[in-house]
């Protein structure tokens, strides 16, 4: 490495070292992002507002209520309201679906084994509504198969969960948060690293030295990566400690395709650092174009091959795509580089891609 080129190095860490509020925000940012996404974003539900009317008051219903408030699924907020009240109680929010027993549920259960309880759910929240009526119906089949053993059965299915076992929605979020945290940080760093120079005015005292274009991008974009590398180390850590998730691959796979990531992501900071006027232009640019497609197109919430192809051909050029499938094959499934080699080369030929546009931009923009 050429002393130009440690000339520039050295002045970012000195830029660095001598803003250490700004330094400090860098490092804890990213663990406070963590700890709220982390907690805030889950597919789990838990304590679902329930009323429950019990229009038999027989042992067998009484029975079926005890198996549903057993759970920590459903929490009882009303029981026996009247029929008129059911709608009220759903549009106030009081609960969010109503369990209604028929009377003579007991004899007519004796008579007909496939005697209806009706539930009603407010279906405003479809997700939700569909979570309950598949829970509803799981604790109907328990409640079946314990008390009634007429109908034959002439087979069941045995399911074996893979990678995630307890269904922890934290196991699939945390990883994915990781990846969506280290670009917005990586991309922030470099957004405002070049453009910082011209609103000082220093940027014309680099180019009539000795410096050429691609030594000022390098120079720039390594510095960040090394403070982008402890930011992924830190928050690793937290996601493994404290959020329990497993990191069941190769650790220095793992870190190596951070180092990949995070130099993609300081790629896209520079190029918008380059293309760009104002240290606030380029902070809200970097935000714009880092968040909103990594959160909508990448497959952190929703699953690419469920989108429409041409946002699947979309989702191709988003760096976070490539490595949410990495950090999570690492973590939950502990796959090694063989399997995740694809999406390696596309992270590399991303930072390659956005590198040699940041160059060219530069070069353009300064050298009319």
């Amino acid at each position: 490495m050429n002393h130009v080129l440690l000339s520039i190095m050295r002045k970012e860490f000195r830029h660095i070292r001598r803003d250490p509020q700004t330094l400090a925000i860098i490092l804890a940012w990213p663990v406070i992002m963590l700890f709220l996404f982390g907690y805030a974003i889950t597919m789990e539900m838990r304590q679902i507002d329930t009323a429950i009317v019990d229009l038999d008051h027989s042992p067998q219903s009484r029975a079926f209520i005890e198996r549903v408030t057993s759970t920590d699924f459903f929490n009882v907020t009303a029981v026996d309201i009247p029929y008129n009240e059911y709608e009220k109680v759903l549009m106030e929010r009081k609960a969010r679906c109503i369990l209604v027993i028929p009377q003579d549920f007991a004899r007519k259960l004796q008579k007909n084994p496939r005697t209806k309880i009706q539930l009603i759910i407010d279906a405003s929240d479809p997700n939700a509504a569909n979570y309950i009526s598949k829970y509803f119906s799981q604790i109907a089949a328990q409640y079946n198969f314990a008390h009634n053993r007429i109908d034959f059965i002439p087979f069941t299915m045995e399911s074996r969960l893979l990678f995630n076992p307890d269904l922890k929605s934290q196991y699939f979020f945390v990883p994915g948060l990781i990846a969506v945290i280290l670009l917005l940080i990586s991309a922030l760093l470099t957004s405002i690293a070049i453009v910082r120079e011209k609103e000082l005015g220093t940027m014309e005292q680099i180019l009539v030295s000795p410096v050429r274009h691609y030594q000022i991008i390098i120079g720039k974009a390594i510095p960040y990566t090394v403070i982008g590398f402890i930011d992924a180390i830190i928050i690793l850590a937290v996601g493994h400690f404290w959020f329990k998730v497993p990191i069941e691959g190769g650790l220095l796979l793992l870190l190596g395709t951070m180092i990949i990531y995070i130099f993609t992501g300081l790629s896209f900071g520079l190029l918008v650092s380059t293309i760009t006027t104002s240290q606030r232009v380029a902070m809200m640019a970097a935000l714009v174009s880092t968040i909103l497609p990594t959160i909508m197109l990448s497959g952190f919430i929703f699953p690419v091959d469920s989108m429409p192809v041409i946002f699947q051909y979309v989702s191709k050029i988003i760096p976070a795509t490539h490595f949410l499938e990495i950090i999570r094959g690492i973590m939950l499934k502990g796959v090694g580089f063989g399997e995740l080699k694809t999406q390696i080369g596309y992270l590399a030929l991303i930072a390659f891609v956005l590198n040699a546009i940041s160059i060219r931009k530069f070069k353009t923009n300064l050298e009319p």
